[in-house]
């Protein structure tokens, strides 16, 4: 979403009264390097790339058109810029790294932003990543879908490395939605919702052995074991994640040891060390009958059962938290929003 001045504000005040996460290792999370690439105004997405060891690629959000950038990923260099032709921009928010439905190694983008939830249908696009690394256009393979109850915003893509599975992790204040998306390039596709998930998150990636996957918000992180459902969900393993304003972007390191996050509003590229005495948890709360894992969950499920958000833990702390943050926000913004008519 391109943010104005009100928006960051918005962020610094929810910065400012929830408390920063702890690190997940001893060392703690470090920065890698800086991006110094004027031209990456808002990264909205970042994953790694299947075919250029070191590299990784990145995005901005819909108002940087539409583009993905390799980088660097011990320097923050940008190698090569690529247009992805003829298929606008109208809210990227994620890059993945998956398969396409012929198996072929491909870079997913979603233009999955929807602020109003108005869109009649949103769209994934399936990119064959170029073997060389030089400024140049490269056309995408188109899969249209919605929603099964609606349009939603959503900031986040799940997808496998080895197989042609692709989520989308909806984002809504409070509770969130993963929904797996058919793809088909005849039909606009319906998703189907396969867990719920905690509100606000604002990216996800699947680790490159493709055994757990990781979803963030604007204050920290947890991990999952592969596939999404709502087993998996329950539990996780949390992931302090450094104070960011708007912390948007998160991938795995093409190995799989750490996590690497970015901003939309900060030129630096963290890495975040995995918690190495944990595993993510499946055993938490097995689904129950009226929630299954492989259909739509009730919606007459009650509130209280819904996980926290990614990165804090459970009860009613973080709920309070969450509600004071908003609050703040909310009243940051009704204030601005006075200011400027005037």
């Amino acid at each position: 979403m391109r943010r104005a001045w009100l928006a960051a504000a918005c962020a610094v005040v929810v910065c400012a009264l929830v408390p920063t996460a702890p690190a997940s290792a001893a060392d703690g999370p470090s920065v890698v390097c800086r991006f110094t690439d004027d031209r990456l105004t808002e990264i909205s997405g970042i994953t790694w790339s299947p075919r250029h060891p070191g590299v990784y690629w990145v995005h901005n959000d819909s108002s940087g058109g539409p583009y993905l950038y390799a980088v660097d990923g011990s320097t923050c260099t940008t190698l090569a810029r690529i247009r992805v032709g003829g298929i606008g921009a109208r809210d990227l928010e994620a890059v993945a790294t998956g398969v396409d439905p012929s198996g072929e190694p491909v870079l997913w983008l979603g233009d999955i932003g929807d602020n109003r939830d108005s869109w009649p249908e949103v769209r994934l696009h399936a990119i064959r990543e170029p073997a060389e690394l030089v400024d140049q256009q490269v056309q995408a393979t188109t899969y249209r879908f919605t929603y099964s109850d609606g349009s939603h915003n959503a900031e986040a893509l799940l997808a496998s490395p080895t197989s042609p599975d692709v989520w989308v992790v909806t984002k809504q204040l409070a509770r969130g939605g993963v929904w797996k998306v058919p793809l088909s390039t005849s039909t606009v596709a319906e998703a189907r919702r396969v867990a719920r998930v905690g509100g606000l998150v604002t990216d996800a990636a699947v680790s490159p052995d493709g055994s757990q996957f990781v979803l963030r918000d604007y204050l920290g992180a947890r991990l999952f074991a592969m596939p999404p459902r709502n087993a998996s969900v329950a539990g996780g393993t949390r992931v302090g994640l450094p104070a960011q304003p708007q912390g948007e972007a998160i991938t795995f390191t093409a190995d799989g040891s750490a996590l690497l996050v970015a901003s939309e509003s900060d030129d630096a590229l963290w890495s975040v060390p995995l918690p190495a005495a944990e595993a993510p948890s499946t055993t938490s709360a097995p689904p129950s009958a009226s929630d299954p894992d492989d259909g739509q969950p009730s919606d007459s499920q009650s509130s209280s059962a819904a996980p926290a958000p990614p990165g804090l833990g459970g009860g009613p702390a973080a709920w309070l938290l969450v509600a004071a943050a908003t609050a703040a926000a909310v009243g940051v913004a009704v204030y601005a929003s006075r200011n400027l008519r005037r």
